[in-house]
């Protein structure tokens, strides 16, 4: 089965890996969404994530949630949302061929439905003001991490189903600052140059973690992580991981 396209309804096991593991919560929640429906596709690279986010949310009699479809990467993202049409799309922020902001870019035309529009809920990883910001810009009508539960995230995709905009709530506040402002934020050549997994990696190098520990929380090689780190240290002009910090800090990406 293709690892984008599969069509999924109902199955799994709330005990699975995914946001949250708390099946009385969800089946809480549930009980908040009696008579309610959303038709949900989910759009990450992690294919174990995918599979726990379904198993958690997924369980459409309890949740009122359908999964209807999945995706891996930008272009299959595109495809499968403009078949399905979701309601709500669960979008990571790191995607093989140019990330969440490209998906919202294509689906514009959706978005902007008066009928019916699809709405986007980014599930990340990342708690950065930059990621956050540039989804927002880009269309999303929220942003919560990957810590959420899995009660909590039923009540977001149900709030951005209804036109809210939901957000973590440490995360609001960048928003906020950002749109207090009516000056675009400067642009920053050499960050740009930078693809999104490595200012991922940039990021977690910049708060002190181990090559081992930022693959585990990636779901990436140590290998995988090391390439990332050269790759950085090239475009940038750095020597070692101190500089890497410094240059980190000094633009308040830590």
């Amino acid at each position: 089965m293709s690892d984008a396209t599969e069509a999924n309804g109902t199955t799994g096991d709330a005990e699975a890996a995914g946001p949250g593991r708390d099946t009385a919560a969800v089946a809480g929640a549930a009980q908040g969404t009696v008579g309610r429906h959303v038709r949900v596709v989910l759009v990450d690279d992690h294919r174990m994530f995918r599979t726990g986010v379904q198993a958690e949310i997924g369980q459409t009699a309890r949740t009122g949630v359908e999964v209807v479809g999945e995706a891996a990467d930008v272009d299959q993202a595109v495809s499968v949302i403009t078949t399905a049409r979701p309601e709500v799309v669960l979008l990571d922020v790191h995607l093989p061929g140019g990330g969440g902001v490209e998906v919202l870019r294509r689906s514009a035309a959706l978005m902007a439905d008066p009928e019916r529009p699809v709405r986007f809920l980014a599930l990340s990883v990342s708690d950065a003001a930059e990621d956050v910001i540039g989804v927002i810009r880009g269309g999303a009508r929220g942003y919560v991490t990957k810590t959420i539960t899995g009660s909590d995230l039923i009540d977001s995709i149900f709030r951005v189903q209804e036109g809210d905009a939901v957000f973590s709530p440490r995360l609001a506040g960048f928003v906020l600052d950002a749109f207090a402002s009516t000056d675009a934020p400067p642009v920053d050549e050499d960050l740009d140059r930078l693809t999104q997994r490595e200012r991922e990696v940039l990021r977690l190098i910049a708060r002190g973690y181990a090559y081992k520990e930022i693959g585990k929380q990636l779901f990436i090689s140590v290998k995988t992580v090391e390439s990332h780190v050269s790759a950085v240290l090239r475009k940038l002009q750095l020597s070692n991981r101190h500089e890497l910090t410094r240059w980190a800090t000094a633009r308040r990406l830590v």
